[in-house]
């Protein structure tokens, strides 16, 4: 009988660390499958473990040359010159031991996921290791060794056959998925990001559409700097809505990136559990909708890893399982056991109180320029299709 959901995770995740002061932690994935087990929300039938990619899997999107680079610095050192050629030894994507296995355990998990919706296992299916969306062809970037989204996409073109939507709702731009994309009809990606003024990688303007026969395939929507929920739940929502109806994919592949959260160190966004609550049901009813349920999830970003990060992304999988909390309470055990190691007071509730959010000076002239950017964004969609747009 087909499954509801599977959930790729392995504590073989935790060795895709680039050293103990980066801000990717990935004790994210522990603290998001013990939250989950501990509310009863997940049990063990309900895991899969991630596998290793080949490196013929990983040739699908990357060079071979950059591949070969990778391993030699998981081994031993490299000249900085070829480690600058690829995007290594940096402060964002420093060189650690074992970085190609580990990187490629992300990807394989990512993979597996696929196979699992796709093989007809289950209608969805979460990787909580995957998501590291700004790996390009041949250089690492922003955290991202290998790109596990990429890959995932080319696996699914060269596998199945199948036409994808990837939704990409990170706070930092879906860069290096939307330039592997770029010219391909076949594959529409849709970036709802802090605006590139501020933040890294200062790419995904509204006018990045695509190029080639992937011209109108390419869709951004830059929202500004203190950004709350409703205005970043307006934008989500009619988007998504109208990309899907006008690509009708055969699958759907989310990059759920929990650091809009306002909480989060490295952006500017000022949502709360709010946003992530309503982010996958809404992913959820369009992949039912257009796609027979096929839906792929992946993790992403996400730097406040003690109080957002688990309740964030434990809301995909309920989602995907139609479940919810017995209460709003979050468990006792769960709380007492990562309080200890802790650096900031854990989340005792599922839900944020909004006065987490102190007032916006700017509040209202945000909401009309994210009006305007989403104006923008969906315009070409508009006349084509010759409709007012309300």
């Amino acid at each position: 009988m087909k499954k509801d959901a599977y959930l790729i995770y392995s504590e073989e995740y935790h060795a895709y660390q680039f050293n103990e002061n980066h801000p990717f932690n990935p004790i994210r994935s522990q603290l998001v499958y013990e939250l989950l087990t501990s509310s009863n929300l997940l049990n063990g039938a309900d895991i899969i473990p991630p596998r290793l990619a080949t490196d013929d899997e990983l040739l699908l999107f990357h060079d071979l040359q950059f591949i070969e680079q990778v391993k030699k610095a998981s081994r031993e050192p490299v000249s900085a010159n070829i480690a600058e050629q690829f995007g290594l030894g940096t402060e964002d994507t420093p060189i650690f031991k074992n970085m190609h296995e580990a990187s490629s355990l992300i990807v394989g998990g990512t993979l597996t996921a696929v196979d699992a919706v796709l093989e007809g296992k289950s209608n969805h299916a979460f990787n909580l290791g995957g998501g590291l969306h700004h790996g390009f062809k041949r250089k690492a970037s922003g955290f991202c060794v290998y790109n596990d989204c990429a890959i995932a996409i080319k696996y699914i073109q060269q596998k199945y056959g199948l036409k994808v939507l990837y939704i990409d709702t990170d706070a930092h731009h879906g860069d290096g998925v939307q330039w592997a994309f770029y010219d391909d009809p076949t594959v529409c990606t849709l970036s709802i990001h802090e605006t590139g003024r501020y933040l890294f990688p200062g790419t995904g303007a509204v006018t990045e559409r695509g190029q080639g026969k992937g011209f109108g395939y390419s869709f951004n929507i830059p929202i500004d700097a203190f950004t709350e929920d409703e205005s970043f739940l307006v934008s989500y929502k009619k988007a998504i809505s109208e990309i899907a109806q006008y690509f009708k994919p055969d699958v759907i592949l989310t990059q759920n990136g929990s650091d809009s959260h306002y909480y989060d160190p490295l952006t500017h966004l000022c949502t709360t559990m709010k946003t992530f609550e309503e982010i996958p049901k809404i992913a959820h009813e369009i992949a039912h909708k257009y796609c027979d349920g096929k839906w792929i999830a992946v993790a992403g970003g996400g730097y406040d890893y003690w109080r957002v990060v688990p309740r964030a992304w434990s809301q995909v999988w309920l989602a995907m399982t139609n479940q919810q909390p017995s209460s709003n309470l979050i468990p006792d055990s769960w709380v007492e056991k990562w309080q200890k190691i802790s650096n900031v007071k854990l989340p005792t509730t599922w839900t944020d109180n909004p006065s987490i959010v102190k007032p916006i000076p700017r509040k209202k002239e945000i909401e009309e320029y994210n009006e305007q950017v989403l104006y923008r964004a969906l315009e070409p969609l508009h006349i084509q299709q010759k409709k007012p747009f309300i």
